[in-house]
């Protein structure tokens, strides 16, 4: 019997051994390597490496559902309205020899109705590429201090974070010093910062029928630092017209704004609060104001055009400035309101076709934000518009409300 088995057991571990020597001989299948998603901290959180690439990309959005109500001047008038709407972005950054290579896109769509105009858009309201200093594409107008930390929700007259295409170059000297200098479309298409030539004869509006020659040149230099922010802006503007006076078409001219912008922490109050200030003055360049063609509060209404033919055929410019300012203060970290506000002044000359004006508007909102991302508030807004010499037009006031939830991605 022992026999048997160490015989059976000698055979078992023989043909274990050749079997062995068999498949040591055959080729082993590697399996693929696994390409994980690695965090890429560089640029803040919520970057993560595309596999493969040593690019870093980061995916965020946001939804907002907001409600107004608008104080109604006939029974024909809408006194509320709803909106919804989305926003997806991209952001792509890539380290090279030559500085910062970053892509940018930002789609937007809404939806609304009522007081917010009836209808539904989807634009593409950011799509930029930086290399190095170059910025091209489309982004913030850099007449603009982009740290200002204003969170009004009603308009204000400053150049509040517009959106055009643009070539622009960024000089960094170090401490916190840098200047710009862009070509800009002046948002040409929308007529958002161009205003129309008026011809006084027939009352109707010359627009840039002779075509665009120039961009508008826009210039700043600013400062950055714990405390908070410093700029100042420049911008050159051309107003064109196709009037034909004594038989040749009437001259260019050019229009031009400033603005000084100011950022302030106060950590000192609470954690996150902050005081801004700006101040801007535009001849021939009225967009920069922050205005649109036409302005209304109420009954009352005004016109704003950055020129005019007058009586002799040449063009004249239109004048004005704003000031405007908000400070933001936490109650608690989860609690934050702002107040704000903002006076301007549009001036034309005594042949002018339409008249002078001033505008004041002033507002405060609360917001919860019960987690991070969420915001909750309401905010409520008072405006007063005042036509200077117009017989039988007076000054006339409106409210407005805004119930806001938006999470941000």
């Amino acid at each position: 019997m022992k026999l048997a088995k160490s015989l059976f057991l000698g055979t078992v571990a023989g043909l274990a051994a050749v079997a062995g020597a068999q498949a040591a001989d055959l080729p082993v299948a590697k399996s693929a390597a696994v390409e994980y998603v690695r965090v890429c901290s560089t640029y803040g959180s919520g970057f993560f490496y595309i596999p493969g690439t040593e690019t870093c990309l980061r995916v965020g959005g946001r939804v907002r559902a907001e409600y107004q109500y608008l104080e109604p001047q006939a029974r024909e008038d809408a006194s509320i309205g709803f909106l919804a709407r989305g926003r997806v972005q991209l952001d792509a950054r890539t380290a090279t020899a030559y500085g910062l290579l970053r892509a940018f896109v930002r789609m937007e769509m809404d939806r609304r109705s009522g007081v917010y105009g009836t209808g539904t858009s989807t634009n593409i309201a950011q799509a930029y590429i930086q290399f190095g200093g170059l910025t091209a594409g489309r982004t913030t107008s850099f007449f603009t201090n982009g740290d200002i930390a204003n969170e009004n929700w009603g308009t204000l007259r400053f150049y509040d974070y517009p959106d055009v295409n643009l070539l622009a170059y960024t000089f960094s000297f170090g401490n916190g010093f840098s200047a710009t200098l862009s070509l800009e479309e002046g948002s040409f298409a929308t007529n958002e910062l161009t205003r129309e030539v008026i011809n006084p004869v027939t009352g109707l509006p010359v627009t840039l029928a002779g075509g665009q020659r120039l961009p508008d040149l826009v210039g700043n230099v600013k400062y950055s630092g714990t405390w908070g922010s410093a700029q100042l802006s420049g911008a050159l503007h051309q107003s064109r017209s196709n009037a034909i006076v004594g038989g040749e078409y009437v001259d260019s001219e050019l229009g031009w704004a400033v603005s000084g912008m100011v950022n302030v922490n106060l950590p000192m109050l609470a954690e996150g609060d902050a005081l801004w200030l700006a101040a801007t003055y535009a001849d021939g360049a009225l967009g920069y104001l922050g205005f649109d063609p036409d302005v209304a509060v109420g009954s009352a209404s005004g016109t704003v055009f950055d020129a005019y033919i007058g009586p002799d055929g040449e063009i004249e410019t239109g004048r004005g400035w704003s000031l405007a300012a908000g400070l933001n203060h936490y109650w608690t970290p989860t609690i934050r309101q702002s107040l704000f506000g903002s006076y301007a002044r549009v001036e034309y000359g005594t042949t002018a076709p339409s008249a002078d004006f001033t505008e004041w508007r002033v507002g405060s909102n609360l917001i919860w934000s019960p987690v991070s991302g969420l915001d909750i508030g309401v905010e409520a807004l008072y405006s007063n518009l005042n036509p200077r010499g117009i017989l039988g037009e007076d000054d006339d006031d409106a409210w407005e409300g805004r119930l806001r939830i938006q999470r941000d991605f």
